[in-house]
Protein backbone atom coordinates (compact mmCIF):
# COMPACT_ATOMS: atom_id res chain seq x y z
CA UNK A 1 0.00 0.00 0.00
CA UNK A 2 0.73 3.36 -0.77
CA UNK A 3 1.06 6.24 1.15
CA UNK A 4 -2.54 8.59 0.42
CA UNK A 5 -4.04 5.07 -0.99
CA UNK A 6 -7.72 5.28 0.36
CA UNK A 7 -8.10 1.69 1.90
CA UNK A 8 -4.58 2.76 3.99
CA UNK A 9 -5.64 2.66 7.91
CA UNK A 10 -2.51 4.53 8.46
CA UNK A 11 -2.31 6.66 5.32
CA UNK A 12 -3.64 10.48 4.87
CA UNK A 13 -7.35 10.41 4.77
CA UNK A 14 -8.90 12.06 1.28
CA UNK A 15 -10.93 15.24 2.12
CA UNK A 16 -14.43 15.46 3.34
CA UNK A 17 -14.50 12.26 5.12
CA UNK A 18 -14.42 12.18 8.66
CA UNK A 19 -11.39 11.32 10.81
CA UNK A 20 -11.16 8.63 13.59
CA UNK A 21 -11.81 9.30 16.92
CA UNK A 22 -15.07 10.19 18.44
CA UNK A 23 -17.94 10.12 15.73
CA UNK A 24 -19.36 13.98 15.52
CA UNK A 25 -22.96 14.59 16.34
CA UNK A 26 -25.34 15.23 13.73
CA UNK A 27 -26.11 19.18 12.90
CA UNK A 28 -29.02 20.28 14.87
CA UNK A 29 -28.72 17.88 17.88
CA UNK A 30 -28.13 19.60 21.14
CA UNK A 31 -24.81 19.04 23.18
CA UNK A 32 -25.49 16.78 25.93
CA UNK A 33 -24.29 17.01 29.24
CA UNK A 34 -22.01 14.96 31.41
CA UNK A 35 -22.79 10.83 31.70
CA UNK A 36 -25.03 11.26 28.54
CA UNK A 37 -27.88 13.12 30.62
CA UNK A 38 -29.55 16.47 28.47
CA UNK A 39 -29.14 19.41 29.96
CA UNK A 40 -31.81 19.93 32.56
CA UNK A 41 -33.73 23.53 32.26
CA UNK A 42 -33.55 25.00 35.79
CA UNK A 43 -37.07 26.73 34.90
CA UNK A 44 -38.15 22.82 35.02
CA UNK A 45 -40.53 21.64 32.34
CA UNK A 46 -43.44 23.63 30.96
CA UNK A 47 -45.20 21.94 28.13
CA UNK A 48 -46.98 24.44 26.03
CA UNK A 49 -45.23 27.47 27.93
CA UNK A 50 -42.78 29.83 26.54
CA UNK A 51 -39.71 29.16 24.93
CA UNK A 52 -36.68 27.52 26.34
CA UNK A 53 -38.79 25.94 29.01
CA UNK A 54 -40.01 29.12 30.98
CA UNK A 55 -43.66 29.72 31.75
CA UNK A 56 -45.26 32.27 29.63
CA UNK A 57 -45.35 35.78 31.34
CA UNK A 58 -48.65 37.57 31.53
CA UNK A 59 -49.05 40.68 29.21
CA UNK A 60 -48.96 44.05 30.17
CA UNK A 61 -52.51 44.33 28.96
CA UNK A 62 -53.69 41.74 31.55
CA UNK A 63 -51.81 43.35 34.49
CA UNK A 64 -53.45 46.54 33.84
CA UNK A 65 -56.62 45.18 33.74
CA UNK A 66 -56.09 43.18 36.80
CA UNK A 67 -55.26 46.70 38.62
CA UNK A 68 -57.89 48.80 36.84
CA UNK A 69 -60.31 45.64 38.28
CA UNK A 70 -58.72 45.63 42.00
CA UNK A 71 -59.62 50.17 42.35
CA UNK A 72 -62.73 49.23 40.82
CA UNK A 73 -63.91 46.48 43.00
CA UNK A 74 -62.70 47.95 46.09
CA UNK A 75 -64.38 51.52 45.75
CA UNK A 76 -67.81 49.64 44.76
CA UNK A 77 -66.82 47.50 48.22
CA UNK A 78 -66.06 50.84 50.03
CA UNK A 79 -69.22 52.43 47.97
CA UNK A 80 -71.81 50.12 48.87
CA UNK A 81 -71.03 49.81 52.59
CA UNK A 82 -71.18 53.60 52.74
CA UNK A 83 -74.65 53.29 51.02
CA UNK A 84 -76.00 50.71 52.98
CA UNK A 85 -74.66 52.56 56.93
CA UNK A 86 -75.16 56.14 55.81
CA UNK A 87 -78.53 55.44 54.13
CA UNK A 88 -79.61 53.63 57.52
CA UNK A 89 -78.36 56.52 59.41
CA UNK A 90 -79.82 59.41 57.33
CA UNK A 91 -83.06 57.43 57.87
CA UNK A 92 -83.44 56.88 60.94
CA UNK A 93 -82.12 60.68 61.80
CA UNK A 94 -84.98 62.08 59.07
CA UNK A 95 -87.35 60.20 60.89
CA UNK A 96 -85.96 60.83 64.35
CA UNK A 97 -86.15 57.49 66.28
CA UNK A 98 -89.84 56.80 65.82
CA UNK A 99 -89.40 53.15 63.93
CA UNK A 100 -91.86 53.91 61.64
CA UNK A 101 -92.86 51.48 59.09
CA UNK A 102 -92.10 53.43 55.95
CA UNK A 103 -88.11 54.63 57.47
CA UNK A 104 -88.28 50.87 57.87
CA UNK A 105 -88.83 50.22 54.58
CA UNK A 106 -86.74 52.74 53.24
CA UNK A 107 -83.53 51.69 55.48
CA UNK A 108 -84.03 47.83 54.10
CA UNK A 109 -83.76 49.41 50.71
CA UNK A 110 -80.61 51.61 51.37
CA UNK A 111 -79.14 48.22 53.07
CA UNK A 112 -80.33 46.09 49.76
CA UNK A 113 -78.94 48.36 47.73
CA UNK A 114 -75.55 48.45 49.33
CA UNK A 115 -75.48 44.80 49.14
CA UNK A 116 -76.11 44.77 45.66
CA UNK A 117 -73.08 47.25 45.09
CA UNK A 118 -70.69 44.96 47.65
CA UNK A 119 -71.67 41.87 46.00
CA UNK A 120 -70.70 43.15 42.64
CA UNK A 121 -67.82 44.61 44.19
CA UNK A 122 -66.78 41.03 45.34
CA UNK A 123 -67.37 40.02 41.55
CA UNK A 124 -65.04 42.31 40.64
CA UNK A 125 -62.19 41.33 43.47
CA UNK A 126 -62.52 37.40 42.44
CA UNK A 127 -62.24 38.23 38.38
CA UNK A 128 -58.59 40.62 39.84
CA UNK A 129 -57.62 37.84 41.51
CA UNK A 130 -58.21 34.71 39.32
CA UNK A 131 -56.50 36.42 36.35
CA UNK A 132 -53.54 34.61 37.08
CA UNK A 133 -54.57 31.37 36.51
CA UNK A 134 -58.05 31.65 35.23
CA UNK A 135 -59.35 30.38 31.84
CA UNK A 136 -61.02 32.32 29.21
CA UNK A 137 -64.15 32.28 31.46
CA UNK A 138 -62.45 34.79 33.63
CA UNK A 139 -61.71 36.75 30.84
CA UNK A 140 -65.25 37.14 29.12
CA UNK A 141 -66.86 37.48 32.91
CA UNK A 142 -64.53 40.70 33.23
CA UNK A 143 -65.52 42.25 30.05
CA UNK A 144 -69.28 41.39 30.73
CA UNK A 145 -68.26 43.19 34.54
CA UNK A 146 -66.54 46.34 32.68
CA UNK A 147 -69.58 46.06 30.40
CA UNK A 148 -72.44 46.40 33.77
CA UNK A 149 -69.93 48.84 35.57
CA UNK A 150 -69.86 50.95 32.38
CA UNK A 151 -73.72 50.70 32.11
CA UNK A 152 -73.82 51.67 35.61
CA UNK A 153 -71.70 54.52 35.31
CA UNK A 154 -73.53 56.21 32.44
CA UNK A 155 -76.52 56.35 34.58
CA UNK A 156 -75.38 57.72 37.43
CA UNK A 157 -73.57 60.14 34.75
CA UNK A 158 -76.83 61.14 33.97
CA UNK A 159 -78.07 61.79 37.37
CA UNK A 160 -75.23 63.25 39.66
CA UNK A 161 -74.30 66.56 40.09
CA UNK A 162 -70.71 68.68 40.55
CA UNK A 163 -68.14 66.00 41.71
CA UNK A 164 -70.50 63.21 41.37
CA UNK A 165 -70.48 63.60 37.79
CA UNK A 166 -66.56 63.74 37.65
CA UNK A 167 -66.49 60.50 39.59
CA UNK A 168 -68.56 58.56 37.01
CA UNK A 169 -66.36 59.78 34.07
CA UNK A 170 -63.78 58.23 35.67
CA UNK A 171 -65.65 55.21 36.49
CA UNK A 172 -66.91 55.36 32.81
CA UNK A 173 -63.21 55.69 31.36
CA UNK A 174 -61.74 52.88 34.19
CA UNK A 175 -64.60 50.56 32.88
CA UNK A 176 -63.97 51.07 29.63
CA UNK A 177 -59.92 50.48 29.88
CA UNK A 178 -60.86 47.13 31.87
CA UNK A 179 -63.02 46.11 28.49
CA UNK A 180 -60.07 47.43 26.14
CA UNK A 181 -56.97 45.42 27.80
CA UNK A 182 -59.47 42.18 28.78
CA UNK A 183 -60.66 42.11 24.64
CA UNK A 184 -56.98 42.42 23.28
CA UNK A 185 -55.40 39.28 21.87
CA UNK A 186 -52.42 38.96 23.98
CA UNK A 187 -55.41 38.77 26.93
CA UNK A 188 -57.11 35.71 24.77
CA UNK A 189 -53.47 33.87 24.29
CA UNK A 190 -53.02 34.01 28.03
CA UNK A 191 -56.40 33.04 28.99
CA UNK A 192 -56.75 30.23 26.44
CA UNK A 193 -52.95 28.89 27.14
CA UNK A 194 -52.64 25.23 28.15
CA UNK A 195 -52.31 24.37 31.64
CA UNK A 196 -50.99 21.11 33.10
Amino acid sequence: MSFGEPNNPYGQQPQGQPGYGYPQAPQGVPQQGAYGYPAASPYGAYPGGAPYGMPMAMPGSVKTARVLLWIMSILQIIVGVLVAVGGSVLVNEVDGGANSSAADAVTGLFIALGALIVAFGVWGVVIAARCGKGGNGIRVSGIVYGSLLTAGCLTNLGTAEGSGRSGAIVGIALSVLIIVFLSKADAGAWFKRPRY
